[in-house]
């Protein structure tokens, strides 16, 4: 499997105040690296912008983006993401990744059984999340740690997942236990008329 040769740094979240300031949702371990490898580019490749960090919101880059310099041209920016050429970007460690490689890969169970593909990499706060499409277009979100995630093979194209207990039941197994719970709901009230 190839190697994207961009890869996404964070995204224009909305604007700071009424000098062109912009909240930066940062996509790298480290916030302030969004600016540390140069000018950015949009996903298409055609717009360029130079980042300076001036701050910190939360989990936000607070950012001055060369010639925005009032609220209604940062608002224009709002949503969109920038991406740095892959080469100017430090190797990564063996047990290191960057999530712009897993996506695609292929998820198998640990005892071989194809799950599905890595659809998308989240962190909602409490650690990274893989994203898996599995079949029938639906998903499912498996925790990205050594626990349930035992191999990653990048040059393979896949990823081994051993998911925590329950995670992966079918709904059908549910929906077979609330059967059996109103049956005996039924049989009890029926036994408390008599």
């Amino acid at each position: 499997m190839s190697k994207p040769e961009r890869v996404c740094l964070g995204a224009f979240a909305g604007v700071h105040g009424v000098r062109g300031l912009l909240r930066v949702k940062p996509f790298t371990d480290a916030g302030e690296d969004i600016a540390a490898y140069g000018p950015v580019e949009d996903e298409a490749g055609k717009r360029n912008f130079r980042l300076t960090i001036k701050g910190r919101a939360k989990d936000m880059m607070l950012v001055q983006v060369d010639g925005i310099t009032d609220r209604d041209q940062a608002q224009a920016l709002k949503g969109i993401a920038f991406y740095v050429p892959r080469e100017r970007l430090p190797e990564v460690e063996d047990d290191e990744f960057y999530h712009a490689d897993l996506v695609g890969l292929t998820v198998e169970l640990v005892d071989g059984t194809p799950l599905g593909r890595i659809k998308s990499m989240q962190d909602f706060g409490a650690g990274d999340l893989v994203e898996v499409e599995v079949s029938g277009g639906e998903t499912v979100l498996l925790p990205f740690d050594a626990t349930s995630v035992p191999e990653v093979d990048i040059a393979g194209g896949r990823m081994v997942v051993d998911p925590p207990v329950g995670l992966l039941d079918d709904d059908e197994d549910e929906h077979e236990d609330e059967k059996e719970d109103e049956k005996e709901d039924e049989k009890e009230d029926g036994d408390e008329t008599d």
